[in-house]
Formats: C-alpha cells, sequence, structure tokens
C-alpha cells in the first residue's frame, strides 16, 4: 500500500473563518461530503467532471489553476486516480496548503481496507508488471524498459484501452530502441498483453529507472524466459513452470532488484523461472489497422492477456473505500478535522454536521444492508464491467464474479463469448451491472447477457449518478437495483 499521508496541518490558516475555505477536490463524491460538513463556510471545487472516471481523467491547464487556489485540497488515492492527476495536485497545490488522501488517512478512523482481489479463471497465466518498495513522493515514476531481446520471433508488449485500441509499449519487430519501456507509479500493478510471433524459447532482459523528487535510481537488470508453443519443463531443469494464475514482473524499490511475485508462489527469482506461453493461447490479428504492428490480419500470434479491456493501473489496495458505508463514515471524520485545523472558528459548526450526517450514514448502512438480506443468498453474485465494488460485497455478504475479454480486438471471438456465456450460466445469475460511465466496457458483457435473457442492471460505484446527486442517493439507488434485480424485495 502507498505510504499514508500524514494530516499535518498546523500554521495553515486558509479561509479562518474571514473568507469561505476554497476546497479543491478530485471527485464529485469527495465533494458531496466536504460540502455536508462544511456547509456555508467552504468553496468547493471538483477536477473530475460530473460522470467522469477518475481512473482516466486527463487533467487541463484550467485544472491547475483551480488546483492552485486551493486553501485545502483532498484526494482519494490508493492508486485511484490516475497518475497525472495526482501529480497535478502535488505540483499545484501551494506549499504550506494540507493536501491529504483520504484512502490513506482513513483506517484510524475505523476504515477496513481490503486487498484487490483479481481472480478471472484465465486458461494461462495472466501476467503483467508491477512497482513495490518506498519512494520520497507519490508522484514518482518509475520506468520499466527492454533492453534486450533474444528468440525465433519477435515479441510486443502493449495495453488495450475500453475503446479497443492498442498503446505500444515493446515491439521487437522494429529493434529495441529507448522508447521500449512502460511507466508506472509507485505501489502500482497493471495488465498488459503480451503477443510472440514463432513458437520457441524467448528471453527478454529488462531495467528500470526511478525518477523521485528531483533525483534518478537504477533498478539492476533482469532476464526473464517464455516458452512459447514449446515443452517448459524442457527449456530449464529444476525451473519453476508459471502457466496459470496471476503473476507480475516486478520492480522492487527497497532492493534495486526485479523479482517475479506470483498470487500463489509468492516472489521467484527471474532466473529460477520459465513463463508458459502454451500452444492454445494463439489468436488471429484482428482485421483493424489498429493492429497492423503485430503483422498480417488472421495470422496466428501466441498471445498472453491483459484480461481486463482498458487500462488498468491500481495497487495492492481496493481503493472503492466508499461502497462499505462506514468506511464512507471514516472519511468524513478525516474531513471534518482537517476543515478543523484550517478554520477553528468554525469548530462548533463542523462538529455538528458532522455529527448529524454520521447519523445519517449508520441509518444508511442499515437500509443498504436490509435491502441486500432479501435477495436469495445463491443469487447474490455480482458480475460487473469494474472491479469497484469489493467493499460493498465485504459488507454485505455478495460474492464479486469476474468475466475476461483476452483478445485485444474490438469484436470478442466465438470462444471468448463462450467463455463469459458459461460463467453467467454456471452461476445462474438473473442478472449482471454495468456502470453508466464505462459504456465501452460493457459491450461483450451485455451481449451475453441479453443472449441469455439475464437483465442488464446498472450499478454506480466512481461517479454520481445525475438522478442521484448525492453519497447517500446513490447507495440507496445501488442497494435498490441489486435487490430488484437479483430477486430481493427492492
Amino acid at each position: 500500500m502507498a505510504a499514508a499521508l500524514p494530516l499535518v496541518l498546523a500554521g495553515c490558516t486558509g479561509g479562518a473563518g474571514t473568507d469561505d475555505t476554497q476546497v479543491v477536490v478530485t471527485t464529485e463524491l469527495i465533494k458531496n461530503w466536504t460540502e455536508i460538513v462544511g456547509g456555508d463556510r467552504v468553496d468547493v471545487a471538483t477536477i473530475v467532471p460530473p460522470g467522469g472516471d477518475p481512473h482516466s481523467y486527463e487533467p487541463s491547464p484550467r485544472d491547475a489553476a483551480t488546483v492552485a487556489s486551493a486553501d485545502l485540497a483532498f484526494t482519494n488515492h490508493l492508486l485511484l486516480e490516475d497518475h497525472p492527476l495526482i501529480k497535478l495536485f502535488d505540483a499545484n497545490v501551494p506549499e504550506g496548503v494540507p493536501n491529504i488522501a483520504l484512502a490513506e488517512n482513513a483506517e484510524p478512523y475505523g476504515a477496513k481496507l481490503i486487498p484487490l482481489v483479481e481472480d478471472v479463471g484465465l486458461d494461462v497465466i495472466w501476467l503483467g508488471f508491477g512497482v513495490r518498495g518506498e519512494t520520497e513522493t507519490r508522484t514518482a515514476e518509475i520506468d520499466i524498459r527492454l533492453t534486450a531481446a533474444t528468440g525465433p520471433g519477435t515479441v510486443a508488449m502493449f495495453l488495450t484501452d475500453a475503446f479497443g485500441t492498442p498503446e505500444i509499449y515493446w515491439n521487437t519487430a522494429d529493434g529495441i530502441g529507448a522508447d521500449e519501456s512502460i511507466t508506472l507509479p509507485p505501489a502500482a500493478h497493471t495488465h498488459v498483453n503480451w503477443t510472440f510471433t514463432e513458437p520457441g524459447v524467448y528471453e527478454l532482459t529488462t531495467a528500470a529507472t526511478v525518477a523521485d523528487d528531483g533525483t534518478t535510481a537504477e533498478i539492476g537488470e533482469a532476464t526473464f524466459t517464455f516458452a512459447v508453443g514449446v515443452n517448459p519443463r524442457e527449456v530449464r531443469e529444476g525451473a519453476t513452470v508459471l502457466d496459470d494464475g496471476h503473476t507480475d514482473l516486478t520492480a522492487d524499490l527497497d532492493t534495486g532488484t526485479f523479482v517475479v511475485r506470483d498470487d500463489e508462489r509468492g516472489d521467484l527469482d527471474p532466473a529460477d523461472v520459465v513463463i508458459d506461453v502454451p500452444t492454445r493461447s494463439a489468436e488471429p490479428i484482428p482485421d483493424a489497422e489498429a493492429f497492423a504492428f503485430l503483422g498480417d490480419a488472421g495470422r496466428e500470434v501466441y498471445q498472453l492477456p491483459q484480461a481486463v479491456l482498458g487500462k488498468h493501473v491500481h495497487g495492492e489496495i481496493d481503493p472503492h473505500l466508499w461502497q462499505n458505508v462506514a468506511n464512507a463514515k471514516a472519511y468524513v471524520e478525516v474531513i471534518t478535522n482537517a476543515l478543523i485545523e484550517i478554520d477553528p472558528d468554525g469548530r462548533e459548526e463542523f462538529e455538528a454536521r458532522r455529527d448529524t450526517y454520521l447519523a445519517e450514514l449508520d441509518a444508511l448502512d442499515a437500509e443498504v444492508a436490509a435491502a441486500i438480506d432479501t435477495v436469495p443468498e445463491s443469487d447474490r453474485q455480482l458480475i460487473t464491467t469494474h472491479d469497484a465494488f469489493g467493499y460493498l460485497a465485504d459488507r454485505y455478504g455478495m460474492q464479486v464474479a469476474g468475466f475476461v475479454v483476452p483478445n485485444p480486438a474490438a469484436e470478442p471471438s466465438a470462444r471468448q463469448v463462450e467463455q463469459l456465456t458459461e460463467t453467467i450460466a454456471d452461476l445462474d445469475v438473473p442478472a449482471v451491472f454495468v456502470e453508466p460511465n464505462l459504456h465501452a466496457r460493457a459491450s461483450v458483457l451485455r451481449q451475453v447477457a441479453e443472449d441469455q435473457g439475464v437483465e442488464v442492471c446498472t450499478l454506480h460505484g466512481d461517479a454520481l449518478p445525475e438522478d442521484a446527486p448525492t453519497y447517500i442517493d446513490m447507495m440507496r439507488q445501488n442497494a435498490s437495483e441489486l435487490s430488484r434485480c437479483l430477486g430481493g424485495d427492492s
């Protein structure tokens, strides 16, 4: 987990009770909580627009000016917001102004943090990149680059965005240049696609550079071995063969080395590992100009898929704490204390507003629990477009089930549709759920659900709905939709 930002507020006077305190926040959810506690003593500006996705929002120069006007700044962080958005805050919040990550500071106030568990049931290894270890700032950047590659064919490593467009990081078809790299923030993990054009043994060597607070440091080279369309157990005697599960090639900033970090097996030495890319992973190259870099359309390449469509950089801890109403109460406590420190004359008003709102959240927590409790236990299954509902499932007795879109093509293959169909059929779910601000990720889910006669319903994760413009409204709407669509008494 990223290091928490301490609540060090002494000496910051801001509005000091004479003028409205200017608070700048990343999301509409945080704005809602801040305005409830702050009342007329605060003026809150939001950077991510209504209905926007904090995971992918690209800030503008106007946003920089807004942040620079802050007397107090709130982000969620835990890598919820895209890294450019966090850099915007850390570069433009005025010196001495509190810049507080709510999720990192919520645990002392009773928030329960849970790991971001990913299990999409691939029949090949799910291989991504990771970063771990301490950095001086949360805006540090870790650049992982390909320095050497051997093998019988060419290798590409890329990420497919929510609209099916690839962003290429490595491609040995053009040789190995200085631009063969992928950049991650601290404590992050990302999903990527890997393709290999010919069967055989490949060795890919990587190095990394850490840029942090004006200084740079190097991570030593490591070589990773891939068995593509050949028997991986014949490549290196005694090696650990990785052929399933979730694994990251991880830059460890504390040791200055790379490790192979596997969910089931723990840390492994790259020299002791062979990564299996089996014959069954062969997929035809999509007939689309965007994928011409892989070769001729229809030609088969061996592929390890990114599994989750869309850019998906995150940390080890699920950042969507507010889907558990009890965690939202902890956010409100952090916000209240920050406002009191910057505007001590408003203490009595802030605390009164806080206490009233916390009572409303207690009632909401019971209301959500009661609504979901009406759903038959066997139907408390969540199939969604986005892994934003782990806290909701953990708090209210539900089970999150995933689906796989392994091919980077804009249209799913027959096999992929069959996989999703089987998942829905096996769970016998009455409904699946999409998020309105993530339309592009929902096409496969909608297609299969409609083919199977399964209802497509709506859940709100990161953005407030237009017809439910407060956190309490959103959670009530989510609870009602879950109950209605899954056979409960909404």
